[in-house]
């Protein structure tokens, strides 16, 4: 069971592992061994999937409705424009700077339904490429192609002309080792649900001939049962997420348009509640020991640890507060058929470190759209396996195809 988490989190985590700097030339010790960082399953279902939010810094909760709304959002599906069907593709590289098989694609298609109702549905799937596996005496047990994926839908209803409603449902497959490592493991498999909420203002005039608006909204994703692998007792959190956002809106004229987005995201897991060195003595609070398996919080339910996340940090409020992932973006649009993105992500230092500068482009023509994203580490301690990797989305829109 151990080894086919740390595989799972072996992958996603070598944000923190194989391109950390040590804080100290020579060592790094002194970084991981104050790391207090909430790990969970499946980890791959919490990032970000398209490229427009990939380049305003990972904000979604208030932004306009898209495609990715499903990922973001599903209650801004129900502000959809009039008549919306759209398919949307989108393609991650992996580790690019170590190795070219690892990848996340994200397949959606949302819909609107009359004037007050939205639906969408979405598949993500990430390969980890091809894997060797062995046994303890380094003796080859086969190759293996480990690989997650998830399919999920979404309803919205509008609630009047500025607020609406979500929920979703989410199916979880994840096997990590194909049956080559752990005769006894098999693939784990989980049901979450999602549950978001809008409002988006009315444009107010300004001088100048301009306009305003704001925007606002809430999710809570991967809410379910606990995820195992196989005939294991032990189980793991899912990444459930609380995020709100907001968004405040310009219309500098007919043909230019400009956003500001802020996003605050909090894992509802609960906080490890020690960490279990290689002498078998917990370490406190503050980090002090050997770094070892963090424990305290397995026999937690699913439900449970949701509330208790807020209160159960052992740092105390300060510790809860460190817990909280802020994200800013912006967007330009010209004439809805070009826009320019930039982003940030602050994560503090001791639950993670991931702060990274984003930036991106996106381009309409009739039908199609494309959007680009590029992300720019900006921590010094931790690099991300996204670091120079350019990601891109495809977007079809079949009502426009209808219009031409």
């Amino acid at each position: 069971m151990k080894k086919i988490l740390a595989l799972a989190v072996g992958v996603f985590c070598s944000v923190t592992t194989l391109f950390a700097q040590p804080l100290i030339p020579g060592s790094n010790s002194e970084y991981f061994n104050s790391l207090r960082t909430i790990s969970t399953a499946v980890p791959i279902i919490a990032v970000s999937p398209d490229s427009r939010s990939g380049g305003m810094g990972d904000v979604g909760a208030a932004s306009s409705p898209d495609a990715a709304s499903l990922y973001w959002n599903p209650a801004k599906l129900a502000f959809l424009e009039d008549g919306t069907k759209s398919l949307s593709l989108s393609y991650t590289p992996w580790l690019n700077k170590l190795v070219s098989d690892i990848n996340l694609a994200y397949l959606s298609y949302v819909f609107k339904i009359g004037d007050n109702q939205g639906m969408g549905f979405a598949m993500r799937y990430f390969s980890l490429g091809d894997i060797n596996f062995t046994d303890e005496n380094n003796t080859s047990l086969g190759v293996g192609s480990p690989y997650e994926f998830t399919l999920n839908g979404a309803y919205a209803l509008k609630l009047s002309e500025t607020m609406s409603l979500a929920v979703g449902l989410r199916y979880i497959f994840s096997d990590l080792t194909n049956g080559l490592q752990d005769r006894d493991a098999a693939p784990g498999q989980s049901f979450a649900a999602d549950l978001g909420y809008y409002y988006q203002s009315r444009e107010y005039n300004m001088e100048g001939g301009m306009k305003q608006s704001a925007s606002f909204g809430l999710d809570i994703s991967n809410v379910g049962a606990k995820i195992s692998y196989g005939n294991s007792a032990q189980s793991d959190f899912l990444p459930t997420n609380l995020r709100l956002g907001g968004g405040y809106h310009l219309r500098l004229d007919e043909y230019n348009r400009l956003s500001f987005l802020v996003d605050v995201n909090k894992l509802l897991v609960p906080t490890p509640q020690a960490v279990e060195g290689q002498n078998g003595v917990p370490e406190d609070a503050n980090g002090n020991g050997v770094k070892g398996e963090a424990i305290g919080n397995e026999d937690v339910g699913a439900f449970e640890g949701i509330f208790s996340s807020f209160s159960d940090a052992p740092g105390g409020g300060k510790e809860e507060l460190e817990e909280v992932v802020l994200n800013v973006g912006v967007e330009f649009w010209y004439d809805d058929k070009f826009a320019i993105r930039g982003g940030y992500q602050y994560e503090d230092e001791q639950k993670g470190g991931r702060q990274y500068f984003t930036m991106g482009l996106g381009i309409k023509y009739n039908v199609f759209g494309l959007d680009f994203a590029y992300l720019i580490p900006a921590s010094a301690t931790v690099r991300s396996p996204l670091e120079n990797t350019l990601r891109f989305s495809l977007l079809f829109n079949f009502q426009d195809f209808s219009d031409q």
